[in-house]
């Protein structure tokens, strides 16, 4: 790898984005799949207490998929629903008929939750719900899907996600989809492994992308959340590729000599900008995909490197030491490239980096350094407020849900590396996403499924 020039005159952001890179893990394990395990730090007291009840199942034995448990544990992790649990339903209905209210009066929950599975032949299922109001006794959402058993767990989340919009006036984000990187030591080969995974928002139904002995990182969703844009090591240096999730067929982005890194797509899925060296010094560059024509967008003597559009395509924002320290800027950009001069964004602390925008567009989440710890951080755009969200050490790779409501990133607990999502008020405590063994990093979320 060509970095000996870059090097002699890399900033502290850089240093620690190579030596994260080649961190090495001293866990051992062998496993096929490691399914994200998810973990609520505690309740919050100012959650919203709801019900939702078992749904019922029209034949013996277990439901294939426990609907209500996946929507409790979908609210739950809001941060903004508390759902009771199982014995503190004073019962259990799954018919609007036969619902006592006065007894639900005293549950503290404004709202109830009830529906049925059934089996309905050739595989198929047919599921209904209702959300009521305790105190009115009104339906105020109803509605039946018909899936195949594999989707059940989706209906799952979209039920959740049409609960949330309806209590909360804001599109849900549960049936979406996080991208991350595990990284874990072969038992028998005393190797790293890297694996690319793509998951639902809970961590469930892993879907393994790529797994290789060498580094994969910087994992990005296209637009219409068919394909990932990433970064891998495989050739033993940094090369970008694009891969179509559903046929795995693999291209070839940027293969240039030195660097190769952080691509992003833009808004209209036709452009992907990154961060290349080609020409002797860490710039940002925009490649049009259908052609692979590439467009240099900053030339300066310093390190420029992790860019992030604009919501409307027409800007990027980057880190850059280009002030003695890494800072966010931002750049203008039209279909021929560059177009207006390079704007400074940050000016809290000594460390701001890993800037990307909120999907409104009037915000930004980044990393920022606050007592010598790397911690996620919301800068609004229109007042330059910055406000630090989380009390880690060592955060990375912050993402915004589609919703602009949550943010997941990466962090440490006791040495090893796990995902953790936070609401980007800093009102509820962190949710944890962690393996049982290895690390997780570099996660992604992705936008909404169609």
């Amino acid at each position: 790898m060509q970095y000996a020039k870059l090097t002699r005159r890399v900033s502290p952001f850089l240093l620690l984005f190579f030596s994260l890179l080649f961190a090495v893990n001293s866990i051992f394990v062998n496993q096929a799949h490691a399914v994200l395990e998810v973990e609520i730090k505690g309740g919050f007291q100012s959650a919203a207490p709801i019900a939702v009840v078992p749904f019922s199942w029209s034949q013996s034995g277990k439901a294939p998929v426990d609907i209500a448990g996946v929507i409790s544990a979908d609210l739950a992790r809001s941060g903004i629903f508390s759902p009771l649990n199982l014995n503190q339903l004073p019962e259990r209905p799954t018919m609007s008929g036969s619902i006592n209210f006065p007894r639900w009066k005293n549950s503290n929950a404004e709202n109830l939750v009830i529906g049925q599975i059934t089996a309905i032949g050739q595989g198929r299922f047919e599921v209904k719900f209702k959300m009521l109001d305790i105190f009115s006794g009104k339906n105020s959402i109803e509605y039946r899907y018909e899936v195949k058993q594999n989707q059940l767990r989706r209906v799952a989340h979209q039920i959740s996600d049409q609960i949330y919009q309806k209590l909360t006036h804001t599109k849900g984000a549960f049936d979406t989809l996080i991208a991350y990187v595990i990284v874990n030591n072969d038992v028998d080969s005393k190797k790293r492994i890297y694996t690319l995974a793509v998951a639902d928002s809970d961590g469930y139904g892993e879907q393994i992308i790529l797994k290789s002995k060498k580094p994969i990182m910087s994992p990005v969703w296209s637009p219409n959340g068919k394909r990932l844009a990433y970064v891998s090591f495989e050739k033993n240096r940094s090369v970008i590729y694009m891969q179509e999730l559903k046929s795995g067929q693999r291209k070839t982005i940027a293969q240039f000599k030195g660097i190769n890194s952080a691509p992003v797509w833009s808004p209209d899925g036709k452009r992907l900008a990154m961060t290349l060296s080609k020409d002797g010094n860490s710039e940002i560059y925009v490649m049009h995909i259908a052609s692979g024509v590439l467009q240099r967008v900053t030339n300066h003597y310093s390190i420029d490197t992790e860019p992030a559009w604009a919501p409307d395509g027409r800007s990027l924002v980057f880190t850059s030491d280009r002030a003695g320290k890494p800072q966010i800027y931002q750049v203008a950009i039209n279909q021929k490239g560059r177009s207006g001069n390079h704007r400074r964004l940050t000016y809290d602390g000594d460390y701001n980096a890993g800037a990307s925008f909120s999907p409104d567009g009037k915000s930004l989440v980044l990393i920022t350094r606050e007592q010598g710890s790397f911690r996620v951080a919301v800068l609004d755009l229109a007042n330059r407020y910055l406000q630090v969200l989380t009390r880690s050490r060592l955060d990375e790779s912050p993402s915004f849900a589609p919703n602009g409501k949550m943010v997941l990133y990466a962090t440490e607990l006791r040495g090893r590396g796990i995902l953790e999502a936070i609401s980007v008020d800093g009102s509820h405590s962190p949710q944890r996403l962690r393996v049982l063994s290895g690390d997780v990093r570099e996660p992604a979320w992705s936008p909404y499924r169609h």
